[in-house]
Order: structure tokens, then sequence, then C-alpha cells
């Protein structure tokens, strides 16, 4: 149904978390590779922005940045890429970790995976 690809700045942000941190997140990757329309408790679109959260919940708020490849919704793509996490303590981290995510995707782009 649709394709993950995890960038290695994800990885290493799910792996500093921990283990339940890491196997959530694992679990709902295979939900969105599976499931088209992913509940918004998981996936949810950044206001303002071409990116969506991935939302763990695990004691604190842990959440990552995808970004839909092939289309503008999430629901409709069949390719996207987690680019980076972050614990979510206010709304001033969401915009800290978009730029971090625009210059990922950046790169990911030049590297001519898309």
């Amino acid at each position: 149904m649709r394709e993950i690809e995890i960038t290695e700045e994800c990885l290493k942000f799910v792996d500093n978390q921990g283990k339940r941190v890491s196997n959530k997140f694992f679990q709902l990757i295979e939900i969105m590779e599976e499931v088209k329309i992913v509940h918004s408790n998981f996936v949810k679109k950044l206001i303002n922005t071409r990116f969506y959260e991935l939302r763990i919940k695990a004691g604190k708020e842990y959440r990552i940045i995808i970004f839909a490849i092939d289309h503008q919704n999430f629901s409709e793509c069949t390719r996207a890429v987690c680019l980076n996490g972050f614990i979510k303590k206010s709304n001033k981290d969401y915009y800290k970790a978009v730029i971090e995510a625009e210059k990922i995707l950046e790169e990911f782009n030049k590297s001519d995976k898309l």
C-alpha cells in the first residue's frame, strides 16, 4: 500500500529514545505501510507546512516529521519519508523541527532518492 523510508537522522532519534519508543515507532510504521487512512491520533497534518507528524505516546509525547513524497495528502500517497524526530514540550518545538526537516528533505532530494 505505502512505502515508508526512514532517514538516518530519524533512526538515530528513535534509537536514542529507548526500546519502548522504538517498538511503538516500528509498529506505527507497519500500520502506515498497510493502512490507507491512518487515524489522526497517529498521523496528523502540521498546519501551514507541507509536513505531517507521526505521534508516538510513550510517557512523553514523541513526534516524527513525515513528508508525503508523491501526493500532498498523506492518505493518498504511496511513498513517504520519516525525516526527523523531537520530543514535544511546547509549540515552539514544532518550528525548530520543521526547519530541520526542510534541511534533511533538501539533502534527501539531492541524493536522487525522489
